[in-house]
């Protein structure tokens, strides 16, 4: 357990958007240091302005330099999660993986099991679930509320075209981006799990609408299933949605009500009619991540942050652990073994 008058070193590999996101809120946090920042580009190129630490060309040259660290961000493209956590806890550092945590379930496995090996965290970054609808709706599930649940519907209608899928990116790649649930509409799975548990029964359809030109995989898709813990579920997703995000949202039917979580990013709730309750007022939800000219999912990496110190405080337990990103994972690879 950390010293509670330290401040937590951390590192971020994969200077990106949102590897950006994960220094601004570590420079912010009072309890947190950041030490260095890691990627393959040069550091001119990435606009890394403001942050006066060491920066590596690669984790190895990083983890050679035997620097005070913590925690390894890893933000760098999905491809490189799994080996970048082995080789950083290798190292004995705690890790934090940008979903997916890998993409098959069997490298997760690897990342979970050298942890307990090592003794070393692993934080699965799924900042959704910090956002005021996601804790709502949570709590009124497990306090029994709506009853028994009878139908879930999860919308993931998006755009992302040649201004997203670049010919020199990692995007669209099936190495490296492995496929739209994993990049796009993991942290939407994410939270039907956390809410709903596992799944069963899948059927998958899936296509390529406009992206056979930019992609190694489906834009599109239609996903049915049953839930473990009762009920039936599906998934409508797409990023063939022209120009800009139309929706996420959930349609939760019940014993004791209809609720629909909605707007781009499952960030309001649309529709409460439930017996005897009444709707309170939510805090807002901190807006879209910036992609240019994308959104993405909700700027909420200061709570993952706070939630790590916290843990290495012993103040915490973790928010979303290794088995749940291995979960989400496993999930994801059924609903693409099943594709028809």
């Amino acid at each position: 357990m950390a010293n509670p008058s330290q401040k937590i070193k951390f590192a971020v590999i994969g200077c990106g958007h949102i590897g950006k996101r994960h220094a601004e809120m570590i420079a912010r946090n009072p309890e947190a240091e950041l030490v260095g920042l890691i990627d393959i580009k040069p550091q001119e190129q990435l606009k890394l302005e403001g942050y006066n630490v060491p920066f590596f060309s690669s984790l190895e040259e990083f983890l050679a330099a035997e620097m005070e660290v913590d925690v390894v961000n890893i933000a760098t493209p999905n491809g490189f999660h799994a080996t970048h956590a082995l080789k950083s806890l290798e190292q004995r550092k705690h890790v934090v993986i940008e979903k997916p945590m890998a993409l098959n379930k069997l490298d997760a496995e690897r990342v979970i099991y050298k942890a307990l090996h090592v003794h070393k965290h692993v934080f699965a970054v799924m900042q959704n679930r910090y956002s005021p609808p996601s804790v709502w709706i949570k709590e009124m599930i497990e306090s029994g509320r709506l009853g028994q649940i009878y139908m879930v519907q999860l919308n993931c209608y998006w755009n992302r075209d040649d201004r997203y899928y670049k010919p020199n990116s990692w995007h669209g790649k099936k190495d490296l981006d492995g496929g739209t649930l994993y990049t796009q509409f993991s942290h939407f799975i994410d939270i039907m799990y956390w809410l709903f548990g596992d799944i069963e029964k899948i059927t998958s359809r899936l296509n390529s609408f406009n992206h056979s030109h930019l992609t190694d995989f489906e834009d599109s898709g239609f996903v049915n299933f049953n839930f473990v813990n009762g009920g039936m579920g599906c998934i409508n997703f797409s990023t063939s949605v022209w120009n800009s995000n139309l929706e996420s949202s959930m349609t939760i039917i019940a014993e004791n009500g209809s609720v629909k979580i909605g707007g781009q990013y499952m960030d309001k709730v649309e529709i409460c009619n439930v017996k005897d309750y009444t709707m309170p007022e939510l805090a807002p939800t901190n807006p879209g991540n910036d992609y240019g000219a994308y959104k993405g999912s909700a700027q909420n990496h200061h709570y993952v942050i706070d939630n790590v110190i916290d843990v290495l405080k012993g103040r915490a337990a973790i928010t979303t652990n290794a088995l749940e990103g291995l979960k989400i994972v496993e999930i994801i690879e059924r609903i693409y073994q099943e594709k028809k």
